[in-house]
Formats: structure tokens, sequence, C-alpha cells
């Protein structure tokens, strides 16, 4: 009789946890479809022909750790279109996995590099001609990167991130103020969002105001300051997301995931998001560090790196602090015919 009662209490016991697990279960796939539906929603561009310099075994080592993508902002005044475009944006951003750290390097639009097989041009045709494939191709190539993924925004995703996250906070001057008001008109015209023109000083900006901040190149210190510029807006960016609630950020995913294009899969975001509580800005800069600005023909005005070798060696002492990087022989045969092809 004893034996019969605790068989019946093990039937009982199974069941229980039978039905748990299926409860389990059950919340796995609802998480899963859950995630799916929102990433589902992103552009995706595969990345089929990633290239890579051969680099010494200490440069690998010293990069090991650290989660380097591009960044990509395209002006192609066609929204939702990523597959080609000039990339007025570009962006080396490099996470340490360790302290969280966050650090980006706007490489300068115009930089002369060779955006495929001896093709010497402005940074920004890469992505024009191939896509992101090609753009993070010319990264590599040139800086000695092991860049795999991208993420791509146009006007619209960057309107439409900063109007959900309520503005973002920007320091506005007197020489700023009439490019930015005509830029407020051109982002309102592509976007279809409608915003108002801004006076000096500091303020809330929304999308659109933000967008046309970011744009801004005519100032004291050009193109340069452009890109310190979105550096700006990017960290304020991330920055006022920190502080927002679950349920503004779901909000977000689905307003801006369709106005994405990136390379990453649905894991590998959602394993950085994970650790988005330990992220913290650090510094951001602009590259080349040494630069010099002349024209080349039918290119126009470049900015021409003083010289490569020696700015890509600044770059991953910047990136990845790595005070012993030794260039490539690909970057020191690049280096040579920068000066060869500029005189600098």
């Amino acid at each position: 009789m004893e034996k019969k009662r605790r068989s019946k209490k093990q039937r009982q016991k199974r069941k229980i946890v039978l039905v748990v697990l299926a409860v389990i279960f059950a919340l796995i796939l609802a998480v899963v479809a859950f995630i799916w539906s929102k990433f589902s929603k992103m552009d995706k561009i595969e990345m089929k022909n990633i290239k890579v310099n051969e680099l010494p075994q200490e440069t690998e080592e010293a990069m090991q750790g650290y989660t380097t993508i591009a960044l990509f902002g395209l002006d192609n005044r066609s929204n939702g279109n990523f597959e080609s475009g000039n990339s007025d944006t570009i962006i080396v951003v490099s996470i340490n996995g360790d302290t969280g750290e966050i650090k980006m390097a706007s490489v300068y639009r115009d930089t002369y590099l060779d955006i495929d097989e001896d093709k010497f041009r402005k940074a920004n045709a890469a992505y024009s001609s191939g896509g992101p494939e090609q753009a993070v191709n010319m990264l590599n190539k040139n800086l000695d990167l092991t860049i795999s993924d991208y993420v791509a925004v146009d006007f619209n995703a960057v309107v439409d991130a900063v109007n959900l996250l309520g503005g973002i906070e920007l320091e506005i001057t007197s020489e700023e103020v009439g490019y930015m008001n005509d830029y407020i008109d051109g982002v309102s015209e592509v976007t279809g969002k409608k915003s108002k023109h801004v006076s000096a000083g500091k303020q809330m900006c929304d999308g659109v105001q933000a967008t046309a901040y970011a744009r801004i190149r005519y100032t004291t210190g050009w193109d340069y300051k452009r890109t310190e510029r979105q550096r700006t807006v990017i960290t304020k960016m991330f920055e006022k997301a920190k502080e927002t609630d679950l349920l503004t950020l779901n909000s977000m995913l689905d307003e801006i995931l369709p106005e994405v294009s990136t390379s990453l899969s649905a894991t590998e975001i959602l394993g950085l998001a994970t650790d988005m509580t330990k992220y913290h800005m650090g510094e951001n800069t602009g590259f080349p560090f040494d630069k010099e600005s002349t024209s080349l023909g039918k290119l126009g005005s470049v900015v021409v790196p003083v010289d490569l070798e020696n700015n890509v060696i600044q770059l991953h002492e910047f990136l990845y602090t790595n005070e012993s990087y030794t260039p490539s022989q690909t970057v020191k045969k690049l280096s040579e015919t920068v000066h060869s092809n500029t005189g600098y």
C-alpha cells in the first residue's frame, strides 16, 4: 500500500514537472517570437565577402575583447534605401567588453583612401560604389581593422529616434543658427516631419532639429566640426536612451527598426543589449588626426592623412589602447601610395 502511495505521488510530481517545463518552453517560444517580430523588421544586407589585412598576432590579440562596428549615416535623399548612396557619416565604434566603454572615431568623408583595388577616392564613395560591404572593406584595408558588421541609418531613423526619446538638449551658437534653420527646412521636406526654426542658446531639440544640427558643415571647422556635431548627437541620444523606460524603448524598436539596416543578427544585438547598463561613452575623435587638405583634379578637395601609417598607429592606440601596434604591410604600402599621389 505504501509503495502504491509513493508511486502515485511520484507520478503527480512528474506531471507537475512536465507542466512547469511546458510553461517555461511556451514562455521561451513567446520571447523568441517577440524578439523575431522586432528584428525581422530591419533591412538586412548580407556581408558575403569581408576582407581583412594580414595582421601581426600582437595586433589581433590587442583587439580581442572589443566589439568593433561601422556606423554609416546616408545622405541619399531616398529614405529606406541602404544599398547605395554616399555615407556622409562614417564612424568606427569600439566597445570594450570588460569595461563597457564606447569610443567613436569619425572618418572624415573626404579622406583620400583606397576604396577598392588600388582605387583611391574620397572615403564616402566606397558605400556609394559597393554598399556597406565595400565600405567596411575600405575601413579594414586602410585602417588595419577587422570589422565584420555595420549599422546604417538615414534621416528618417535619426528624426524618429530623437522624437521618441523626447528630444535632446543642444547648445546652438549664433554662427550655427542660420545654417541649421536652412537644414531644418530640407530635413522636413525629405522626411515629411514638421519642425520649427531655432535661435541661439541651449535648448531641447526635436528629431528634425537634431538631424539638421548634425548636417551643418559651413561654420568654422567645416566638415571636421560637422563630424564633432554628429558624435555629439549620438552621445546625447545614448545618454537619453539609458534613462528611458522599457515601454518607450519598446515603442522605439517598433518605429526605428524598419528604418535601420544592419548585418548584426538578433542574437548579436541582444548580446550587446544585455550589457546596456554597463555601457558608457568614452572619448571620441576624428580621423585622420594629422591631415592636410588639397585639390586632386576631378576629385576636388580631399583630406590627406599625413601620413596614413602614422595616423593608423594613433587610431589603434585610441580605439584599443594599443601602444605597441605595428602597421601591416598593406597599410605601409597604401601610405606610400597616398604620399606619392598627393605629395603629403
